[in-house]
């Protein structure tokens, strides 16, 4: 199985994505965390994953823990109304019924998750303590969850609280049966909790101790030891999921190809040329922010219509003579003539992003308008890099939103939520910073989008002299909240030796502006 490890900043994406198609929630966040185990906190729609790294066996085997833990907390958004805590007795049993329950529940949606599920059992199983190194009351839970969970337990416990922990099983499967025929929730279940406390015998409030998965992470298991342990999983839970083919499951080809191509895009990623932190350029860092907030999707449809011609290759242009003859343009004493004329985009642009204090008070919708303009670019198969400047602690930052032998996708929406408008524009500093990386690709176009006069106009000046000698073409575009405004300051840029200066008084004209330029270029 391949070696190669997949990093958590590898995966934010992929997770990204499936936890917001499992729960059909659009504005759920996820993060990794080192130092806690897999949690989900509803009323902030964010999923905290234990690291890939502090899972058990080969990578590929982490992957498929990671995939089927996202699955699960995907369907607690999608089913539970509450989440409690697992540091204490009452929590902990409450978020086991609705373990099953909410896997009962997205089994009927997600058919295709069963030997993902089973095998993760397996894994889980392993991980689980034995019996007689847990303490106190807190082995008659530990006993419980494991008879729950997988119909065995991992070493000896006395007949007396077996048979306790037998009796709380049987009653709490029964109430998840008639929670779902009944089509009950978390309130219902919630109810019941204290009649399997009392079956128990422990207190409401006894503290749990740390889950072991986490903290035996690295654990190796050999593959014939893990197909036993996952043949007494497949045979204990036969009655939900049915007769299972357990080397088909441990085998994992059905997610193998899913895998595969995260690790070839992982190599990629690791081999792209110049360093930006080694040249003075930032990379946001945060990967546990909502960048759906930025995304205004009837302006990136509209947008996508409008130009779809770009993408077909093709548009219809019309002409005074030619071969096909169009009656409806002549009736209305148009150019009557037409022909299809291949349309393409090769140029490469590159794109800066002013986010100086003044666009502050509009920074959504400006990134809004940015997002929409990339989502175009990425489906035009534009070759395109965008970075963005700012102040952070009365130091000038240059930060690199997407480079552009990366493909855009939901990290560089990330990457853009995060930045915080404030500060001046020191457009020559920027320039210098980014100097470097432009003499390097060589970019065809170089595009700032800027809403208001730079710091030291001289200094601009000789900047964009040095990169138009790189053969670059310098364009600007200039915003302003009004017609006016946004002339004046189209013309002041002018001056500053752009080779073509815009403006723009709606932020949403923005794309259109700079898509219509790739369009004549």
């Amino acid at each position: 199985m391949q070696s190669l490890e997949l990093k958590n900043e590898s995966l934010i994406e992929i997770a990204t994505f499936l936890v917001r198609r499992w729960s059909e929630k659009e504005n759920i966040i996820i993060e990794f965390s080192d130092k806690m185990e897999t949690r989900t906190r509803l009323k902030e729609n964010r999923v905290i994953l234990t690291s890939i790294q502090k899972r058990l066996g080969s990578n590929f085997e982490k992957y498929r823990q990671l995939r089927t833990s996202i699955w699960y907390e995907s369907m607690r958004i999608k089913f539970c109304k509450k989440i409690l805590s697992n540091d204490y007795g009452f929590g902990f049993i409450l978020n086991t019924l609705e373990t099953l329950r909410v896997e009962q529940e997205g089994r009927k949606l997600w058919k295709g998750m069963d030997k993902e599920i089973i095998f993760n059992y397996t894994h889980m199983f392993v991980a689980r303590p034995q019996l007689h190194t847990v303490y106190g009351k807190a082995r008659i839970v530990e006993g419980f969850y494991q008879y729950f969970m997988f119909g065995a337990l991992k070493g000896e416990i006395q007949s007396s609280d077996f048979e306790r922990i037998k009796k709380a099983t049987e009653f709490g499967k029964k109430i998840i049966e008639e929670c779902i025929k009944k089509n009950y929730d978390t309130e219902w279940l919630e109810k019941n909790v204290n009649v399997i406390i009392k079956i128990l015998d422990i207190d409401s409030l006894l503290t749990i101790p740390i889950s072991l998965p986490f903290m035996k992470a690295g654990m190796m298991i050999s593959e014939k030891e893990l197909l036993k342990f996952l043949k007494v999983i497949a045979k204990n839970k036969e009655v939900d999921f049915g007769k299972v083919d357990s080397n088909a499951i441990l085998s994992g080809d059905n997610i193998y190809n899913e895998y595969q191509v995260l690790l070839d895009e992982n190599k990629k990623n690791d081999k792209k040329g110049i360093i930006p932190e080694s040249i003075g350029i930032q990379i946001p860092n945060q990967i546990n922010v909502d960048e759906t907030i930025i995304y205004d999707i009837n302006l990136i449809n509209n947008l996508k219509t409008k130009f779809r011609d770009l993408k077909s290759g093709w548009k219809e242009q019309y002409f005074t003579s030619g071969e096909e003859f169009d009656v409806e343009n002549y009736i209305d004493e148009n150019k009557p003539f037409f022909s299809d004329i291949k349309k393409s985009i090769k140029t490469k642009i590159v794109i800066l992003l002013d986010h100086s204090s003044s666009i502050a008070s509009d920074a959504i919708e400006y990134k809004k308008a940015t997002i929409a303009l990339c989502e175009v670019l990425s489906v035009l198969k534009v070759k395109f890099a965008v970075y963005a400047f700012s102040t952070e602690n009365r130091s000038v930052i240059c930060w690199s939103i997407k480079p552009d032998n990366v493909k855009w996708n939901k990290i560089a929406a990330k990457k853009l939520a995060q930045i915080v408008a404030n500060g001046a524009t020191p457009l020559a500093e920027i320039y210098d910073k980014m100097f470097q990386i432009l003499e390097s690709k060589r970019p065809n176009i170089f595009l700032t989008l800027t809403d208001g006069e730079p710091s030291d106009s001289d200094a601009v000046k000789n900047m964009i002299k040095s990169l138009k000698r790189l053969g670059i073409s310098m364009i600007a575009l200039g915003y302003g909240p009004n017609t006016i405004r946004s002339t004046t300051i189209a013309n002041n840029l002018k001056h500053l030796g752009y080779e073509k200066t815009l403006a723009v008084s709606r932020l949403n004209d923005i794309p259109k502006r700079v898509l219509s330029i790739l369009g004549q270029v």
